[in-house]
């Protein structure tokens, strides 16, 4: 055989990598190789059915793993790879989208993407306009209400919104009319209007049903309504839909993800079928027993089950500690002796948890005891205040209407335009029906406003005019240098050095996007760096333990693993625990328990602070799930006034609190949800009694613990 797309597959790998075609679900398990299945496909299909590279679309949800599989396609297929479509969801709706959106009316190809931060920005100041203030909703719940009625299709004029808040409808409309008047696109729009332009223009749809006979899809739990759509409405023509995913890793709902499209693919795409993956490369029997069992306890699934041929391995190690610290303390006294005792270089090793702000603690012991560190998904690169600067430059020379874009450096390096002339410049641009930029030479022309704004926004129109003047507009590293001369950028920077060296990054991210794209245009290069994400650059070069959240764990593996936060109301989280979302809680659990490879290490505290106080804890309902023989409970008394410890081991079985496991008493519960008059919703935490007389410990977001007569409460 002239290629290796078929070598050192089992069986089940095998079966789907030369499925004859059709609708295809592989429904891969964790750890069961489902990257290398989609790249294996890729390349059966060019080397041994002869199909064209460029019929073939692979979609993925992040840049690393499309370029993981370019890489990996590349390595097999040769050089066939530069003509297959592999990307993620985003980046190639936008591809189609630079392609064909001029042909919707008011649409051309020259659009900028808003990020998050310049969407929310849009829509403040259209609640300002709109006399909607925060108390009525805040700015970035309506962000995430239109988020989500664009990931389900509705446009902001939809007969669906009725049944969504009056204000959110309001934001919406005007929102849509403002970012298509600055010819700006945000996130949502690009999957959104690549359904929208598919359903108006057929044609369009039509030629890239044409081109893409085979498409594959990785992850496929984590797509919304409108990624489904997508590659529904792509694959009707050729019918060779080829997915990957697992039901039990779907953790995204929160932000659009429908389980059901996995669950329902059999329906969606008749005479499809279903391979399953269930042979596991990464974790021991013990980590995989105890995944398997956790994820029983959910209803909505396709049924499998994980076997290895790993070996057994170590017990999982669950630690409860008397409160927060004393966990912090625990995490990293383990990861300090795993160091010295078992030879695991700090990159070997993870600690998860649910919530950003449960770190701190942790990376105070981390420093303590010397041992270095780096946090996925904090403070990201693109979103550092001088990176966005010197990008909205970029992005006005390409589009002057970017309206956020000209309203964020209007004032950058100060050169005393404040509030109020922004605020005249709004009012004149609304009266005129133009946009921000029209505004500001309508003002100029007709001399509007006073003559010390004139001679203020003279200055900046003047610069403005150098910037969108440079002839190589292209070259974009001489455009970057452009830019920070003409604004003296880096003297306002000159005693901030860290900062300076962000800039000097930015020119080092140009000068390697020119290397690797010879035609490449400053559009091209915007367009690149509003889809990055730091989560895409993650790399275990140096020795250092990873911090991150059970989200940002997804599609990543280590050697040894830590949870912290094992506890009701973070694990599984108050919020999914009241929207009844505890199985995807529970899937969230379960990824981080298959992130694992050789040891796990779970730990809880029984006291823990949340906005400053102190309160009591109950352990995760997710702890009584794991099966008994394969946990060691550990007890550690640490000394008051030093870090010090001395350990005392108890059984294998986890010490049994009454309140671990939920229980009923009377009317209620540990884990129940209930109302009450004056504080709202809250979670039961403890009961005490029976019956309406029972004393009842509630935990309620507003106000924290409360001990209530069950009288008062509603269920």
């Amino acid at each position: 055989m002239a290629s290796n797309s078929k070598e050192n597959l089992n069986s089940s790998q095998q079966e789907a990598v030369t499925h004859s075609g059709g609708p295809l679900l592989v429904l891969a398990g964790a750890g069961s190789g489902k990257t290398r299945i989609i790249t294996q496909r890729i390349a059966y299909l060019i080397e041994e059915q002869n199909v064209r590279p460029y019929n073939i679309l692979a979609v993925t949800f992040t840049n690393k793993a499309a370029n993981e599989m370019k890489q990996r396609v590349s390595r097999i297929a040769q050089n066939e790879v530069k003509n297959v479509w592999i990307g993620t969801f985003h980046s190639t709706c936008l591809r189609i989208l630079k392609r064909d959106i001029h042909k919707m009316e008011g649409y051309n190809r020259d659009f900028v993407i808003y990020d998050d931060s310049d969407q929310l920005r849009l829509i403040k100041d259209c609640m300002g306009r709109l006399n909607i203030g925060d108390r009525l909703i805040s700015p970035k719940s309506a962000r995430a209400q239109i988020d989500g009625a664009k990931n389900k299709g509705f446009a902001s004029d939809a007969p669906e919104l009725r049944d969504y808040d009056k204000n959110v409808q309001r934001i919406y409309t005007l929102y849509e009319e403002e970012i298509r008047k600055s010819n700006a696109l945000d996130f949502g729009d690009l999957l959104h209007l690549t359904v929208k332009l598919f359903e108006k223009q057929p044609e369009v749809l039509e030629n890239y049903q044409n081109q893409f006979q085979h498409i594959l899809v990785d992850e496929y739990q984590d797509t919304n309504y409108v990624q489904y759509k997508i590659v529904e409405l792509l694959s009707r023509k050729h019918k060779n839909i080829f997915v990957v995913g697992d039901d039990n890793q779907s953790i995204y709902g929160w932000r659009g993800a429908d389980i059901k499209n996995i669950l329902n693919f059999e329906k969606d795409f008749p005479q499809s079928k279903i391979i399953k993956l269930e042979q596991n490369y990464r974790s021991t029997k013990t980590i995989l027993g105890a995944a398997n069992e956790l994820i029983t306890h959910n209803k909505n699934r396709h049924e499998k089950n994980l076997h290895t041929e790993n070996d057994k391995g170590d017990l999982i190690h669950y630690y409860e500690a008397s409160d927060d610290k004393n966990e912090a303390r625990h995490i990293s006294s383990q990861i300090a002796d795993l160091k010295k005792t078992s030879g695991h270089p700090y990159k070997d090793i993870a600690v998860f948890f649910r919530t950003n702000s449960q770190s701190r603690l942790i990376e105070e012991e981390l420093l303590a005891k010397s041992i270095p560190y780096k946090i996925v998904g904090g403070t990201e690169f693109y979103k550092r205040k001088e990176i966005k600067d010197i990008l909205a430059f970029l992005r006005i020379i390409a589009n002057p209407l970017d309206e956020i874009g000209l309203k964020r450096i209007i004032n950058v390096p100060p050169r005393g335009i404040g509030k109020v002339t922004i605020d005249k410049l709004d009012v004149i641009a609304q009266e005129k029906g133009v946009s921000f930029y029209e505004a500001l030479q309508l003002v100029l022309k007709d001399k509007l406003l006073s003559n010390s704004v004139l001679t203020k926004l003279e200055r900046l129109n003047n610069l403005l005019a150098e910037l969108l003047e440079f002839p190589e507009k292209d070259d974009i590293v001489d455009l970057i240098n452009h830019v920070l001369h003409k604004t003296k950028y880096l003297d306002m920077l000159e005693k901030e050095e860290e900062r300076r060296e962000n800039v000097g990054e930015i020119l080092n991210l140009a000068v390697e996007f020119q290397k690797e794209r010879e035609e490449a245009t400053l559009n091209d290069f915007l367009s690149s760096v509003s889809l990055a994400s730091d989560l895409d650059n993650y790399t275990e070069d140096s020795d250092q333990v990873t911090l991150m959240t059970l989200h940002s764990a997804k599609g990543l593996e280590f050697p040894v693993v830590f949870i912290a936060g094992m506890e009701e109301n973070l694990l599984p989280h108050f919020n999914s625990t009241m929207s009844g979302q505890v199985e995807e809680e529970r899937r969230l659990f379960y990824v981080g328990l298959t992130r694992a490879k050789e040891k796990l290490y779970l730990a809880s505290a029984n006291r823990r602070m949340v906005f400053g106080k102190q309160q009591g804890t109950v352990t995760s309902r997710f702890i009584s799930e794991l099966p008994t023989e394969l946990i060691k409970m550990q007890n550690f008394d640490y000394r008051t006034q030093d870090r010090n410890y001395s350990s005392r081991r108890t059984s294998n079985k986890p010490k049994t609190k009454t309140h671990s496991v939920p229980t009923y008493t009377g009317r209620y519960k540990v884990g129940q949800k209930v109302n009450h008059s004056a504080f709202g919703e809250g979670l039961i935490k403890k009961v005490e009694g029976a019956g309406d007389e029972a004393k009842v410990t509630v935990f309620f977001p507003s106000v924290g613990d409360k001990k209530i007569i069950a009288s008062y409460l509603e269920n």
